[in-house]
């Protein structure tokens, strides 16, 4: 840790420039799929299952026993946002304007919103929104020893792990244990919606992605309006077309959920003058019909790219955050038409903020800190959470040090707006504790029993030497029936059914079956005790 106190050298372009290519340039397999539509875009129907929520495990008991009807609207500012520039620190403004002798914001262009911090006068849409007690901010949100990758840093605020690359995120632990077996048995609506983001791995659990997941607001208004991912009717006529029918049609089954999603926008209407060409309004714009047609869904992600501001910054940030400002106005104008707005918190998150200082071309490089915003009639009250980093006071890397760790975030929201039991956050945010800060609201937890010591079926595949094994923890004994499906549905075989002794057990899929199995994806459920879970699986 350094301190400073005058504009350093701006170090930083040739470097700064060769990793920041090199981090664009990366394309992994899971954005690769995402793109292509064929995960975390729905669920698939297996044969005749009708869609009904699975009978809870009873870790799961301790989730929806403590489930209400509030809704999270998650708003991801991609690319890096500078909050310095958001959120201007007034009572430090002298440095502040050395560091940013261009880009800068004049003082007569605030609106303050107390007598420390304003934000820019193009964000004046917030105005009222902060005047009726709907905002807070959250200053310094990041974590220790920033990743710089735009890539790695998304994932470390998608999994809520900072050291190891862990493949889930937060939210796809928790609805893997809401529903263990949500491959035979999802529930009647979707647990998340997710707009962009393509390869964010917040709603990725181990085996599945449980976001209704659409590359873009179009494609999603498409569903909503039409009930179909594909248009399966102004198809040509010829043996091309057939083959295209064919394929958007088998693709439509896998959107298990289009029909709700259908029914729920057409369900109510927009009650606020959203601006049509404005990213983030047409995602909210859709969000607020699905939540006002009683869709029911529990989380939404959506997604408002530019903020990796590296040159000509000024007027590029002004723009997206006039649509911040003027899509958060209208979300809530729009649910309150209806008295939804107080069952919906929103709130912004980015992968990190910018350098204190700006660079030799108007812009910011990559940094650490910086502010989340949070928006709801819930928050009862405007105002100021944790302290501001001294801006003179930087890392390392010439960054501001966070004071406040964006697990403390998620842990509050878990806890304060879902009222889940804090025994079960350790699932979620894998076995850490955090701080609980003051948001403004607050729940009652429900009495449900002490879940912080309750053993469960622990199931997972395993390979070696071209074999496929299921290998089960039992945490008692008890009877446990294991049947292999394919991915259509159909079932293949019986791999158990008999009494088991509490302790390992391994089951060779190949040898249970008796018969030939082609290469591929399969799926197992296991039932015991009445409980369902269920998994994909590859056959070798």
């Amino acid at each position: 840790m350094c301190e400073h106190h005058n504009i350093p050298n701006k170090k930083s372009s040739v470097e700064d420039k060769h990793v920041h290519d090199q981090d664009h340039a990366k394309w992994n397999r899971r954005s690769f799929i995402q793109a292509l539509g064929l995960a975390g875009a729905g669920s698939m129907m297996l044969g005749a299952s009708t869609v009904t929520a699975s009978k809870p495990s009873p870790l799961s008991v301790a989730l929806s026993q403590s489930e209400n009807d509030n809704i999270l609207v998650i708003i991801r500012l991609k690319g890096g946002n500078d909050g310095l520039n958001t959120v201007v620190p007034v009572y430090d403004y002298s440095n502040y304007a050395n560091f940013r002798p261009t880009i800068r914001h004049d003082q007569s262009d605030l609106f303050m919103l107390n007598s420390e911090f304003g934000i820019p006068n193009y964000m004046n849409s917030l105005e009222s929104v902060w005047m009726d007690g709907k905002m807070k901010v959250v200053h310094g949100v990041g974590y220790q020893d920033q990743n710089l990758s735009h890539f790695r840093s998304s994932d470390i605020w998608a999994s809520a792990d900072d050291v190891n690359f862990e493949p889930t995120g937060w939210w796809g632990r928790y609805f893997e244990d809401l529903y263990p077996d949500y491959l035979i048995n999802p529930p009647a609506v979707p647990p998340a919606v997710q707009i962009g983001s393509i390869g964010n791995l917040v709603f990725e659990g181990v085996d599945n992605n449980y976001a209704f997941a659409v590359a873009n607001p179009d494609q999603l208004e498409n569903i909503a309006e039409n009930g179909t991912f594909h248009d399966v009717i102004d198809i040509p006529d010829c043996v091309y077309g057939d083959k295209l029918l064919f394929m958007r049609s088998t693709t439509n089954t896998t959107f298990l959920y289009a029909s709700v999603i259908h029914d729920a926008y057409l369900a109510a209407t927009n009650d606020a003058p959203y601006d049509p060409d404005a990213d983030l309004a047409s995602q909210l714009a859709i969000v607020a019909r699905l939540i006002k047609g009683g869709l029911g869904t529990k989380v939404y992600m959506v997604t408002l790219d530019g903020f990796d501001t590296h040159a000509l910054q000024e007027d590029t940030h002004r723009r997206i955050l006039e649509d911040v400002a003027n899509s958060m106005k209208n979300f809530y104008d729009d649910l309150a038409a209806t008295g939804m707005d107080d069952q919906v918190l929103s709130m912004t998150i980015s992968e990190f903020g910018r350098r204190p200082y700006e660079n030799g071309s108007n812009g910011t490089d990559h940094g650490a800190a910086s502010p989340v915003m949070l928006f709801g009639p819930a928050l009862e009250g405007s105002g100021f959470v944790g302290d501001h980093p001294d801006i003179t006071v930087w890392d390392n890397n010439d960054n501001l040090i966070p004071s406040t760790d964006f697990r403390d975030v998620y842990s509050t929201v878990l806890t304060h707006w879902f009222c889940l039991d804090p025994s079960v956050l350790d699932l979620i945010l894998l076995g850490q504790s955090y701080q609980t800060l003051d948001l403004g609201f607050d729940c009652s937890l429900l009495d449900t029993p002490d879940f912080s010591n309750v053993t469960r079926l622990v199931h997972r595949p395993t390979y070696q030497d071209n074999r496929t094994y299921i290998e089960i923890q039992m945490p008692v004994m008890g009877h446990v029936d294991i049947k292999l499906y394919d991915i259509l549905g159909k079932q293949i075989a019986t791999l158990k059914n008999e009494m088991l002794f509490p302790g390992p057990h391994k089951i060779d899929v190949k040898a249970a079956v008796n018969t030939r199995l082609s290469f591929g994806q399969y799926i197992y459920r296991i039932t015991t005790g009445g409980e369902h879970y269920s998994k994909s699986i590859m056959i070798q």
